[in-house]
């Protein structure tokens, strides 16, 4: 007998892939590339740090090398999406943009999972609240919040000698 397959959703293509997608449809017919995507992804997944709806993830103490991983992972996601159809990848100048295609609305819309209308909730605020930021302007803040949000986790050390 074979042993079960387990899939962890969490951190993965998939669940970076659909938050992607979110944001694109959220800003459709606005297009952003992987840097911009990176930013938002956090400001979704953290929102209350950033005076938003309450975060989609709790506020856990390893999240110090987050923002290391998440592009990786990001971008396997939207790969992963433009391999169903759901999202388009263009060149820019600096790179390459991507987009929501005409299916990823109705897409979106159907999932019915209350982490899925938490998701776009998100996405629509974090587009409304950042999409005339600037990319760089974007990252000093996601760095600024990651930074106080990390600061609170450091060991206090005793002054002097013990």
């Amino acid at each position: 007998m074979s042993s079960p397959v387990t899939l962890n959703p969490f951190n993965s293509a998939l669940e970076t892939g659909v938050r992607s997608l979110a944001i694109l449809v959220a800003a459709f017919p606005v297009a952003f590339d992987l840097q911009r995507l990176v930013e938002m992804d956090y400001l979704v997944v953290h929102s209350g740090d950033a005076d938003g709806p309450e975060s989609l993830h709790a506020p856990l103490p390893l999240r110090t090398g987050e923002l290391l991983i998440r592009r990786s992972l990001i971008e396997k996601g939207l790969i992963l999406m433009i391999s169903r159809g759901l999202v388009s990848r263009f060149p820019a100048d600096d790179g390459f943009n991507y987009i929501a295609t005409e299916t990823a609305g109705p897409f979106v819309s159907s999932l019915a999972a209350d982490y899925s209308r938490q998701l776009r909730e998100r996405a629509e605020w974090v587009v409304e609240r950042f999409q005339d930021v600037g990319t760089e302007e974007i990252r000093r803040i996601t760095h600024r919040l990651f930074e106080r949000w990390s600061s609170q986790f450091q060991p206090i050390q005793q002054l002097g000698p013990r």
